[in-house]
């Protein structure tokens, strides 16, 4: 069957869901971003990959004998996307907005921190220009379902599909990640000032 994407719903209720992102939303509130035309940011994540845990990427769940171990759900691709969209606008990063250290993430899906930092984007003046994301992961194949990734993280940016690139490499057998102990995700992004930039029609 073709690979669904996992909603908020899946872990928590729509109720709690809203009082997770409400939280977060005081955390670097009155830092300051200077209104550049443009801003680059990149993003960096890694998790190990132990049985026991669901292997999600990009919101699509994939079937595998293990998955990421994680306070949350643990979504690799999600959380660099994050970090890419806050570390452009200088802001606090994802472990600071969301700590491992507050129950009230655990088990979240991570749409609900992508939402939050869509916000945080948007509220800015900006959006996103494109994003170049490179998921690194020994087995399984992701191929089968980059296109859903691609969409999902469109959907989550408010951005065609077509400004969102997605790519998947595996480690060669070299290292933790070669040898399917870990899976990580690099993502670099542009955000264009809505003022200078419009967005296309």
């Amino acid at each position: 069957a073709a690979a669904r994407p996992v909603t908020a719903a899946a872990a928590v209720s729509a109720d709690a869901a809203a009082a997770s992102e409400a939280a977060a939303r005081e955390f670097g509130a009155d830092w300051e971003i200077l209104p550049l035309p443009f801003r680059v940011g990149h993003g960096f994540d890694l998790h190990r990959l132990e049985p026991g845990y669901e292997l999600v990427l990009g919101g699509v769940k994939l079937p595998h004998d293990v998955g990421c171990q994680a306070h949350s759900d643990g979504d690799v691709v999600l959380h660099c996307v994050v970090d890419a969209v806050l570390g452009a606008l200088g802001l606090p990063d994802i472990g600071q907005l969301f700590p491992d250290s507050d129950p009230r993430w655990k088990g979240q899906t991570s749409d609900v921190f992508m939402r939050e930092a869509v916000r945080r984007m948007d509220e800015a003046g900006y959006r996103v220009g494109n994003m170049d994301v490179t998921i690194i992961l020994q087995r399984p194949k992701v191929s089968p379902v980059k296109a859903q990734i691609r969409e999902n993280i469109a959907a989550l940016c408010n951005v065609p599909v077509s400004l969102v690139n997605v790519k998947a490499k595996t480690h060669e057998k070299v290292d933790s990640l070669g040898e399917n102990r870990s899976v990580a995700c690099h993502t670099v992004i542009m955000l264009l000032r809505k003022e200078d930039y419009p967005p296309p029609q």
